[in-house]
């Protein structure tokens, strides 16, 4: 559904991405972890348009869409829901959703839209006509996942979700996720949170220095002990044995 091949990005004279090549099909929940500064979030910038890439193919749909404007990529139904949640403050929690259904003219079916994200996330419909700058940062989380359903998305961009989240809505974020994939909607999950991301996930790649350096199903990169030992703060077998010798 979406696939990137050997994709070089960057800014002004600095490139971050070096030949990145990954494919999510449709229907699954692909994440991508690494450490902070590895490109992870240069990767969603370039796929959705904001950064234009400077060599390699991007394909969504078997469309090359290198090169286009977010809009049009947006219109193609690949979102995204971009790290910081970058709610409108001003504006109300339904304002807020009505803006994303910018490119849907029809009223009745922006109606029927709404009603669907309020049925998704109550807690939205408590508070639709709530300034969203007053939200938790959880509730602004959620309404920036039910923003990009009023998108109608085929394929969900989703860029640390859980970024300063309190456990128990970090918890949220996780079910919310798996709901969107059981409608129908295909996942890219970019995620610091490797544990999390890696239990979410059909299959995953690791990113180092804007490069692929792994990839495998979430449950085999979970199990994996270079994975563990750099991203969910475990020992090698090496480091083990030192430790139990000294």
């Amino acid at each position: 559904m979406l696939k990137l091949d050997g994709v070089v990005a960057g800014y002004d004279d600095v490139t971050c991405l070096h030949g990145v090549s990954l494919e999510v099909r449709r229907g699954e929940i692909v994440t991508l972890i690494g450490a902070n500064g590895a490109g992870k979030s240069t990767t969603l910038k370039t796929v959705s348009g904001l950064l234009a890439p400077r060599a390699g193919i991007i394909e969504f749909d078997g469309q090359p869409i290198a090169g286009r404007s977010p809009d049009a990529i947006v219109a193609l139904g690949l979102v995204q829901v971009p790290e910081g949640r970058r709610v409108f403050p001003e504006l109300s929690v339904e304002e807020n959703l009505r803006v994303g259904a910018y490119l849907v003219a029809n009223r009745a079916k922006v109606r029927d839209m709404l009603a669907d994200v309020y049925a998704r996330f109550p807690r939205l419909a408590e508070r639709r006509r709530q300034l969203a700058g007053t939200l938790s940062g959880g509730e602004q989380q959620m309404l920036a996942f039910g923003r990009a359903m009023m998108a109608q998305p085929k394929l969900l961009m989703l860029d640390e979700p859980s970024l300063g989240l309190a456990p128990r809505m970090v918890d949220e974020v996780m079910r919310s996720i798996r709901m969107f994939r059981e409608s129908g909607v295909t996942i890219f999950l970019v995620e610091q949170n490797a544990n999390l991301a890696l239990r979410l996930a059909d299959r995953a790649y690791v990113m180092e220095t804007g490069q692929i350096t792994m990839t495998g199903s979430g449950a085999q990169l979970l199990a994996d002990a270079r994975v563990r030992a750099s991203y969910l703060g475990a020992k090698t077998t090496s480091e083990t044995g030192v430790a139990r010798g000294q």
